[in-house]
């Protein structure tokens, strides 16, 4: 007599586990077979795995300054200016000041981490529901939701405290005062340490998004069986 098909797959699964083999539906066919403990502690998991990885990435020195992908330019308006500056012999200070406003960035991101563990803490069920589901930047735009204003506040005197040091800064901000009444520019870009908050607000993010797509790509790969189980789930 033939073993039956469920028999069948069962032996396979065994075979594969060792190997590393098995997909992401072997912890959970659908996200319906999910509990609700497991969904939110997955979730969890992803949050924090995910912020504090892109806080490591970016909280360090040249952790902005050396990624293309979240490397702070300068202000619209000064790189527009860049060969009339130059001109005159402040393109050093140009330079300079990039450096200044992406060590700025470095020097401020680890500020995130608290909160965004708190931001993880404070999650509901259905928050972690929506999370799952709701796409693949989902991870990113809670964070962002539950945390751009506080860390706004929280990076701009650090942010400023740096990027003060440059007297090409002061004179940016000194011309800008007026620029938002006139519509010529954003608040956010009226002031460098304004531009600079803003800017590595959108690396933070950017970064975790990286991560959580990652993650969602290959659950088992992160090596929590929680995860693999969670996400696999609605692969």
């Amino acid at each position: 007599m033939f073993p039956s098909k469920s028999v069948v797959t069962a032996r396979r699964a065994l075979v594969l586990l060792p190997l590393g083999l098995l997909t992401a539906s072997a912890f959970a066919l659908s996200l319906s077979d999910l509990s609700n403990q497991d969904a939110s502690g997955g979730v969890k998991a992803a949050l924090e795995q995910g912020a504090s990885l892109a806080v490591a990435k970016l909280g360090v020195e040249n952790g902005f300054l050396n990624n293309e992908r979240v490397r702070i330019p300068l202000p619209k308006i000064l790189e527009q200016a860049r060969p009339l500056l130059k001109l005159t012999g402040k393109g050093q200070q140009l330079d300079d000041l990039v450096i200044q406003m992406n060590h700025a960035a470095e020097a401020a991101v680890p500020l995130a981490k608290p909160l965004l563990l708190d931001a993880v803490k404070s999650m509901s069920i259905a928050d972690a529901k929506n999370i799952l589901t709701g796409g693949d930047t989902s991870v990113t735009d809670f964070f962002r939701e539950k945390t751009s204003p506080k860390l706004a506040v929280q990076f701009l005197p650090i942010v400023k405290k740096i990027t003060d040091r440059s007297s090409l800064s002061t004179r940016y901000n000194s011309t800008m005062a007026m620029a938002p009444k006139m519509g010529l520019v954003t608040k956010e870009q009226s002031t460098v340490e304004g531009y600079v908050t803003q800017r590595a607000l959108d690396g933070l993010y950017t970064m975790i998004a990286e991560e959580e797509k990652a993650i969602r790509a290959d659950p088992i790969g992160t090596g929590s069986k929680l995860l693999g189980k969670v996400f696999g789930a609605i692969k």
